[in-house]
């Protein structure tokens, strides 16, 4: 029987991307995945995948309960919104699926050697102030980056610095640098002395 699934679309501070969010969970809560081509989706969303396949697709970001879509410059919203609501919304409510599995974090080419890989996508030596920065980012940026269509990752801390990767809507946005430096740098700083900047690392 089929669930009765609504989606709505919903503008973010980004004005290439659009979140369209379901009235039912997609993801377990807490975590989002992205993909920025039909390659990358493969095998792992096939949702993403089928999003693909109209040529306005720039990059694709799941969460919770949405969906955000980055398109290319060359068409404007009004003429695709209501087509990849309804994509969306057929593909839910036929009970599709959504995410096989969750990708792996980015390994480096040298798979030979597992052990040198790993120390190079570890650049962050654990610290000891990286739970309270967790929890900070959790309890008071993630639900506000999420009501945005995005996400933020704590990448980790060193020197004074926090580096986190912004997903989503809030990647690339004109207005997540201000979110970035104004709010998170803050109230980072505000709690923690330690802290003397963000920075936003882009893969």
């Amino acid at each position: 029987m089929n669930v009765p699934v609504t989606i709505y679309a919903e503008m973010t501070p980004n004005p290439s991307t659009m979140k369209f969010v379901a009235n039912k969970y997609l993801l377990i809560s807490g975590e989002s995945v992205e993909f920025v081509s039909k390659q990358d989706a493969k095998g792992f969303s096939p949702l993403a995948e089928a999003l693909f396949d109209f040529p306005f697709v720039k990059s694709v970001f799941i969460a919770a309960n949405f969906v955000t879509i980055t398109k290319t410059n060359n068409v404007p919203w009004d003429f695709i919104t209501m087509q990849l609501r309804e994509f969306v919304k057929d593909w839910i409510s036929e009970g599709k699926e959504v995410l096989i599995q969750m990708p792996q974090a980015k390994e480096t080419t040298s798979e030979n050697n597992s052990s040198s890989s790993a120390d190079e996508i570890a650049t962050f030596e654990p610290s000891d102030l990286d739970e309270a920065i967790r929890s900070l980012l959790d309890q008071y940026v993630r639900p506000a980056v999420e009501n945005d269509g995005g996400a933020i990752d704590f990448l980790g801390f060193k020197d004074g610095t926090v580096s986190v990767k912004m997903k989503g809507s809030c990647a690339g946005c004109p207005s997540s640098t201000a979110t970035l430096k104004g709010g998170i740098e803050n109230l980072l700083k505000q709690h923690l002395p330690e802290v003397t900047n963000v920075m936003a690392v882009n893969e």
